[in-house]
């Protein structure tokens, strides 16, 4: 994705509140060997912008002055209530150091799958996004994960799928993450549990001896004289 940025002269909360007055969000680029280089956006579109999922996973082109460099989002700043965004970072691309983002996880095929068809389980998608290291290059826009091999109650973890090519996982001490699983819904647990106690109701003695009490007829009332 490409965006244009402007270069910004002034900066402090007095300088970056007049900016969002006018429609701009100011932001910083960082990184890459270079000084810091303060830079302000067209507010609503960037709102846009963010609204895509490959602006947040993505390596972007910004267009500043008239040259392209390569940058990934780092971090956004919004307003507390208001649909404002308040800050932006980016970071430079270097091409032959790897790093290290977030990147979404789509799910597909589950309908087709045991699981789902057969066994009416619900599945639940676990994980929704992985952390990943890797060259710029190399940086997938998401990561798919094909669940039509899903059987009754099972699982799929990360050993189970194959990681895009140059791609390497980062664990923070996770040795292998469930990324989606299948589970039978409540209300079929429910159902035999609720069968047996019926049952068991229906098998219980209605009183001592097993026998049902009998009703005592009502007392007649005594004839008059």
């Amino acid at each position: 994705m490409k965006f244009v940025a402007f270069e910004r002269a002034k900066q402090g909360t007095g300088a970056s509140r007049r900016l969002r007055i006018t429609g701009k969000t100011p932001g910083i680029v960082y990184g890459g060997g270079a000084e810091p280089q303060l830079i302000e956006l067209d507010h609503n579109a960037l709102w846009h912008a963010l609204k895509k999922e490959a602006f947040h996973s993505s390596v972007l082109e910004m267009e500043l002055g008239g040259n392209v460099s390569k940058v990934l989002l780092r971090d956004v700043q919004y307003h507390p209530f208001r649909q404002l965004v308040q800050h932006i970072d980016f970071q430079r691309v270097d091409a032959k150091t790897r790093m290290t983002l977030k990147v979404p996880v789509h799910f597909k095929g589950e309908e087709e799958s045991d699981a789902v068809k057969l066994d009416h389980n619900l599945v639940n998608h676990v994980t929704t996004e992985l952390e990943v290291n890797c060259l710029p290059t190399d940086l997938p826009e998401f990561i798919e994960v094909d669940l039509s091999g899903l059987k009754k109650n099972g699982t799929v973890t990360l050993k189970d799928i194959k990681l895009p090519r140059g791609v390497k996982w980062v664990s923070h001490g996770k040795a292998n993450p469930v990324l989606a699983s299948a589970v039978t819904p409540a209300a079929e647990e429910e159902a035999p549990a609720e069968g047996a106690a019926a049952a068991d109701a229906a098998a219980a003695p209605a009183g001592k001896g097993g026998k049902a009490a009998a009703k005592t007829p009502a007392a007649k009332a005594p004839a008059k004289k």
